[in-house]
C-alpha cells in the first residue's frame, strides 16, 4: 500500500506531473538503459543493512536487490511511479514501505532514523536549486555514522562521448526532468555534516557513485 501524499515543494510540482504522466510508459522507455544498471543494482546494494531509505525509488528497480535484513522505505514524488513499485514490492526479500514525499522536504520522515541513503538518479532529476534542500533533508534523516550511496549522471569529458550525450539532451530532459550538469557532488561537499568518503564511475566518466557518511 502507498501512503498518503505528503506535501510538494512548489518548484518540484512541474516535475511531478511530467511524472505522473512517464509513469506509465517509464519501463518502456528505459529498458535500453535498464540492461545495463540491472547488473550494477545488486552490487550497489548487497552491503546495506539496518534501517534504509531509498530516496526517488521511482518503479521499484532497486527492490528485489535488497538484503533480507533491510527495512526499507521508499519515497517518491510521484504516485504512479510508486504504484508500480507496489508491484515490485512484492518479490522484495526486505520489509517495504512505500510513501508519496519529496525528497526536498520529507515532512513524514523521522529525523535520526536511517542506518543507510540510497538513491539511484534522483538528483540528476532535481533542479540545483533544490539540492541543498535535499541534502539537508539526507543530513537529518540519517543517524550519525549513517551512510550514504548516490548514483548519478555527468556529462563526459571524452568529446565522443559528450557529442553522444548532447544529442540525448532534449529527449532525456523532455522524458525524465534529467540532466548530464546538475552539481550534486559539489552540494554534498557543501554540507555541515555529510562526509564523502569514495567517488568512482561504474562506466566512463559518466556513471558517478557518491559514498560517505553522517557525522
Amino acid at each position: 500500500m502507498v501512503s498518503p501524499a505528503a506535501p510538494i515543494h512548489h518548484d518540484n510540482l512541474m516535475l511531478q506531473a511530467k511524472y505522473e504522466l512517464t509513469a506509465w510508459f517509464y519501463d518502456l522507455l528505459d529498458y535500453p538503459w535498464e540492461r545495463q544498471y540491472r547488473s550494477w543494482r545488486p552490487i550497489l546494494l548487497r552491503d546495506v543493512q539496518g534501517e534504509v531509505l531509498e530516496a526517488g525509488v521511482g518503479s521499484g528497480r532497486n527492490l528485489e536487490h535488497y538484503p533480507a535484513d533491510v527495512n526499507l522505505l521508499g519515497i517518491d514524488i510521484c504516485r504512479q511511479m510508486l504504484v508500480r513499485a507496489m508491484k515490485r514490492a512484492r518479490a522484495a526479500l526486505c520489509k517495504v514501505d512505500l510513501r508519496q514525499e519529496d525528497a526536498t522536504l520529507m515532512q513524514s520522515v523521522p529525523s535520526a532514523q536511517y542506518d543507510w541513503i540510497i538513491s539511484t538518479f534522483l538528483c540528476c532529476v532535481m533542479p540545483d536549486h533544490l539540492q541543498p534542500l535535499a541534502v539537508e533533508q539526507f543530513e537529518r534523516v540519517l543517524k550519525p555514522g549513517g551512510r550514504f550511496r548516490l548514483l548519478e549522471m555527468l556529462y563526459s569529458r571524452n568529446p565522443r562521448d559528450r557529442r553522444r550525450q548532447e544529442r540525448l539532451t532534449r529527449f532525456v530532459e523532455t522524458i525524465y526532468g534529467a540532466r548530464f550538469d546538475r552539481d550534486t557532488l559539489g552540494h554534498i561537499e557543501r554540507s555541515r555534516c555529510l562526509n564523502i568518503t569514495r567517488t568512482f564511475f561504474l562506466k566512463k566518466d559518466i556513471y558517478l557513485v557518491i559514498e560517505g557518511y553522517r557525522e
